[in-house]
């Protein structure tokens, strides 16, 4: 590989400088820097970041191809500032076995755009009934360290209290989809004044707060990690601040599009705005804003969830759940926390790399931007604003709830251990 050598970035945010990359590793970050023969960014003004990392992607693979593939998942990943992403296990057929989660890790290898972490299955086809193969997934050359129902919620207190038990042995955590199913039996919106007005079934934010407040207590008593996965009410972050107060090891996540839209927009019954947990409301919004950027909720993750068209142009209660976000996840995450000063760049670096990195164990990823660390970066353009179009997306699906939509930043440039994966905005 050349050398590349970044010039006058401000990194995570401070004070501009400039970084040399030789191969795969930064050479060297100081002022005034020079390199013979050095391939040379323009960055002035521009915040440099260790390469993004969702803790929650849904690429499809195997299965659902028409929606999604580990290539253009990826390519999505690295247009969004992305080096590396867990991939849920809801494929088809599921993430369940040792063979399933090689498939997937090696479609990421092979692929390039960005490291590819598989996350196990909790349980057999996602049933809830019988633990699936944990140890084997983690021992197989995936190395697996998530494991996650994540789409159906592990409802079952003994299984979940097993599960904790077996990743404890080798330093793995649980993922939960908290969602108690019996009640959000037709639930199409949040359970509040906006689903009364429209007669759609409501989902309560009970539903998710008890889940978190079992499992967190389980976790306690098993001294396990436990992770919440889109966290999305102000009783949740209530349930997790507590927990972290006793010293369980509990660690929560929020997504983009929790951060920044309500139920207000289901008036529309665009189906666009149907997500699996539903968006709340104003308050909730507050609430989880101001979470994360006091660190009770630890991370910014995606929830990516792509459909094809015929999914979700269709009427309401038939639409399926989810919205695209790695993409677009950056720009929500400057307009909400960075430009309202809850969070500086250097705040974001926490949420959405070195943090999530360290849950997750990816290896190489959520690194400091210094001299002998990998080159796994992200060049972002935070005075750029512009309108959302989908139809520039490397996804295969479009399902966004941004489309026209004026957001702020731009990720200009991403380097996967000093390969550039996208160059001046388009994907190499």
């Amino acid at each position: 590989m050349s050398k590349i050598l970044i010039r006058g970035a401000k990194v995570l945010g401070g004070e501009q400088q400039d970084v040399l990359i030789d191969g795969s590793q930064i050479a060297a970050v100081g002022q005034g820097l020079s390199a013979d023969g050095a391939e040379v960014v323009a960055a002035a003004g521009k915040v440099l970041l260790p390469g993004l990392v969702d803790l929650h992607t849904h690429l499809r693979e195997p299965g659902r191809e028409d929606s999604e593939t580990v290539l253009t998942g990826t390519r999505a990943a690295a247009s969004g500032g992305y080096t590396a992403v867990f991939a849920m296990a809801n494929t088809f057929p599921v993430a369940d076995t040792a063979g399933v989660v090689e498939q997937v890790y090696r479609l990421g290898q092979e692929h390039g755009y960005c490291d590819v972490q598989p996350i196990g299955a909790v349980t057999v086809g996602l049933e809830g009934r019988k633990l699936a193969e944990l140890g084997a997934m983690h021992e197989s050359a995936a190395g697996v360290t998530v494991f996650s129902d994540d789409g159906k919620c592990v409802d079952d207190a003994v299984i979940m209290r097993r599960a904790l038990e077996y990743v404890k042995a080798f330093g793995g955590v649980v993922a939960q989809h908290a969602q108690e199913p019996r009640l959000t039996e037709g639930a199409q919106m949040n359970e509040g004044v906006v689903s009364a007005e429209l007669g759609l079934g409501g989902w309560p934010a009970v539903a998710e707060e008890s889940i978190i407040a079992r499992d967190v207590l389980l976790a306690e008593h098993v001294g396990s990690r436990v992770h919440i996965c889109h966290l999305s009410t102000a009783g949740s972050v209530e349930i997790v601040r507590w927990a972290k107060s006793r010293g369980i090891d509990v660690t929560a996540e929020v997504t983009p599009h929790h951060l920044l839209l309500t139920d207000d927009l289901v008036r529309t019954y665009d189906p666009v705005y149907k997500v699996n947990p539903p968006l709340r409301t104003e308050r909730d919004v507050l609430a989880l804003r101001e979470a994360l950027a006091d660190g009770t909720i630890d991370i910014v993750a995606t929830d990516h969830a792509p459909h094809p068209h015929e999914d979700k142009d269709c009427e309401w209660a038939a639409a399926a759940m989810g919205m695209v976000g790695l993409e677009t996840a950056l720009s929500v995450v400057q307009e909400t926390m960075v430009e309202t000063g809850l969070l500086d760049w250097a705040g974001v670096a926490e949420r959405m790399s070195f943090k999530p990195a360290g849950i997750g164990r990816a290896k190489g990823h959520g690194r400091p931007v210094s001299a002998g660390e990998p080159a796994n970066l992200t060049l972002v353009d935070t005075a750029y604003r512009g309108s959302v179009d989908p139809a520039g997306f490397a996804s295969r699906s479009r399902n966004t709830p941004y489309e026209g939509r004026e957001l702020p930043g731009r990720v200009t440039h991403t380097w996967l251990r000093g390969k550039a994966t996208l160059v001046d905005g388009k994907l190499t």
